[in-house]
């Protein structure tokens, strides 16, 4: 039988496969929506990304040193990385999921327990998150837009914060920047392979972040269910089998750890019954709406001294150290929301654009309901919403644009405009970490620059487009003025994921000593290194927080009495007592007033070391006990 020729010759040999896949990718690269002047912008934005992250990012202050613990006693074994223990003996794991951790561990055990090797996964998923949400934002509105929503999330405060830092929202976010992208590929193409790949990236951002990936589900299926090509019924089931399909992948990993004997793996750890499904839903979930979050836990059992955000409200996000994470922009991207809405109301259903700011519109309105009704959040969640507000802004100007005959339009910039300059100068404090003098004036000058060119576009009808070129310029200058000063304030600052942008010297200092002093233990962990040399455990402690630099440290085990928050039952008296009767642990360190039972027979039955403070402050309330078996 005669072949039938093809107009590709198909490769042969594994060079000309590589060739060919080469060729392949760089016809992409080269697609007509995609301009070289457009690529060579993405990866300048994309370089400083990744520098703003990276420098400096190392330094204590940034790293999370109870999940920096947990990924190293991962690289134990692995059944220690499968289930995310904790400690290396493995007998509770992490209070979150493991996903984000199973790439830091495998950086670190290919790099060694070095601070920048928890950090490099951060690094490589926040740079590819702007990468992403470029190619999102072209999707629906062109290259510029794309550059502007890439630039844009390269300089929002909260995401270079998050990112300087191994905490595992970098990767939630990507993932479902990812999602994002390619449920508007859906929305183009009407195809099933990019809705349900919309529908993997969700349920692997639920192994990252647990239930907030799925208070993106809204969004996603919003946006598809409004713009996708079809009928009704073809877009309500192919809607619902992505979400299906994202559920399934969602709890996978909870169910396999439910069915596998619970002999045979750790403790889970934020549960009251050993159930991954109560750590999620409860403890991590549906818990943080109406209960004391595992932060205020830990403070009541220790008085670790963790800061609690404040109470919820409405305008939580709004004020204070919150609203200068993430707050900068926020109401220039609802007022980019509803102009574009309104822009496009007389559009086709399938309307890009309209797809677009339905889609990120979304995701930032449910973000900032949850965050705002949440018993307590760490700030960097803020860093969630970055990308919609990027993104909002990013297809608002391309409408602006596309619109530049209507007055209407440039009173929308003007509008967004004087509210962003306005909103900003007033969260601006008088001091801060990093504030210059300078900055307030400057902005409020810039405002009303770009206020007065775009008015006299709008009146203008001979020199419209140039001076609405001026103002826009000058409207762009006012708007990202504070936002790019705070962003590199937390560069040149150090700052990591627990600060914020302009935050007080003193809340600086204070923050920067706390998070450092975990690193601080070499003489403590010599003298129990030399005091316990004959005992397999180095010790054990009340809360897996106190446990945590002494096993990022030494790579021993120091079992975690009650686990993160003190208060679960593992490990049990029975299982103390035996410990000690076996020699496997002869250091306990605790509160010395508790009402704990396995605390209590500690305290009554060990010896109390009196530890001299060597005239140093005492920053915990802490005991050292000897057990002598």
């Amino acid at each position: 039988m005669q072949s039938v020729a093809t107009d590709r010759p198909q490769p042969t040999t594994w060079p000309e496969f590589w060739s060919d896949l080469a060729g392949r990718a760089a016809a992409r690269l080269r697609a007509s929506d995609q301009p070289r002047w457009a690529r060579l912008a993405l990866l300048a934005i994309a370089a400083v990304s990744a520098w703003s992250y990276a420098w400096q990012a190392y330094r204590p202050v940034n790293i999370e040193l109870y999940y920096a613990a947990a990924v190293r006693s991962m690289t134990a074994g692995l059944s220690n990385f499968f289930f995310g223990a904790f400690d290396p003996a493995a007998t509770v794991t992490t209070d979150k999921l493991p996903g984000a951790f199973w790439l830091q561990a495998m950086s670190v055990g290919l790099f060694g327990a070095h601070r920048w090797a928890l950090v490099l996964p951060q690094v490589i998923e926040g740079t590819l998150t702007v990468l992403v949400l470029y190619r999102a934002v072209r999707r629906v509105a062109g290259p510029s837009a794309g550059l502007v929503a890439a630039g844009l999330l390269a300089i929002s405060p909260a995401t270079v914060a998050l990112d300087r830092g191994n905490i595992p929202d970098t990767l939630m976010i990507l993932l479902a920047v990812l999602a994002a992208d390619s449920i508007v590929a859906a929305v183009g193409s009407g195809g099933w392979r990019p809705l349900l790949l919309a529908g993997v990236w969700v349920g692997l951002a639920f192994q990252a972040k647990m239930v907030e990936a799925w208070l993106l589900l809204p969004a996603l299926a919003g946006c598809y269910l409004v713009a996708a090509p079809g009928g009704w019924l073809r877009r309500a089931w192919r809607c619902g089998a992505m979400t299906l399909l994202a559920v399934a992948i969602s709890l996978s990993w909870m169910t396999l750890v439910t069915i596998w004997p619970a002999g045979s793996r750790p403790y889970v750890d934020g549960s009251t019954d050993n159930s991954v499904f109560q750590q999620v839903f409860v403890y991590n979930g549906f818990g943080r709406l109406d209960q004391a979050t595992p932060d205020q836990l830990v403070n009541r059992t220790i008085r670790l001294g963790i800061a609690i955000s404040p109470p919820p409200s409405w305008n939580r996000l709004l004020t204070g150290d919150l609203g200068r994470d993430t707050g900068w922009l926020l109401a220039a991207a609802i007022i980019a929301l509803a102009a574009g809405l309104a822009a496009q109301r007389r559009a086709p259903r399938t309307d890009p654009a309209r797809a677009g700011l339905l889609l990120w519109g979304t995701w930032l309105i449910t973000l900032f309901a949850v965050f705002s009704a949440a018993t307590t959040i760490n700030t960097y969640y803020t860093a969630a919403l970055s990308p919609a507000i990027a993104a909002l802004l990013a297809i608002g100007l391309s409408l602006v644009w596309q619109h530049r005959d209507r007055p209407a339009a440039w009173l929308a910039v003007a509008v967004a405009v004087c509210a962003t300059a306005g909103y900003s100068a007033w969260l601006l404090p008088a001091h801060g970490t990093g504030l210059h003098g300078w900055l307030r004036p400057a902005l409020i000058a810039l405002a009303a620059a770009a206020a007065a060119g775009l008015a006299a576009a709008a009146a203008s009808r001979r020199w419209r487009v140039t001076l609405a070129a001026v103002g826009l310029a000058a409207a762009g200058a006012a708007a990202l003025l504070v936002p790019a000063v705070a962003a590199a304030s937390v560069v040149i600052s150090g700052l990591g994921p627990f600060q914020t942008p302009f935050e007080a010297a003193r809340e600086t200092a204070d923050i920067t000593a706390f998070l450092s002093a975990g690193f601080d233990i070499q003489p403590a962990l010599t003298a129990l290194e030399k005091g316990n040399a004959a005992e397999p455990y180095l010790m054990a402690t009340q809360t897996a927080a106190l446990a945590a630099p002494f096993i990022w440290a030494s790579g021993r085990e120091v079992v975690p009495i009650g686990g993160f928050t003190g208060t679960i039952p593992e490990p049990t008296l029975t299982a103390l007592k035996r410990m000690v009767d076996e020699n496997l642990v002869r250091t306990f360190l605790q509160s010395p007033t508790t009402t704990d039972p396995r605390l209590t027979w500690i305290a009554r039955n060990c010896l109390h070391i009196r530890t001299r403070s060597a005239g140093q402050r005492t920053v915990l309330p802490l005991a050292v006990y000897f057990c002598l078996g």
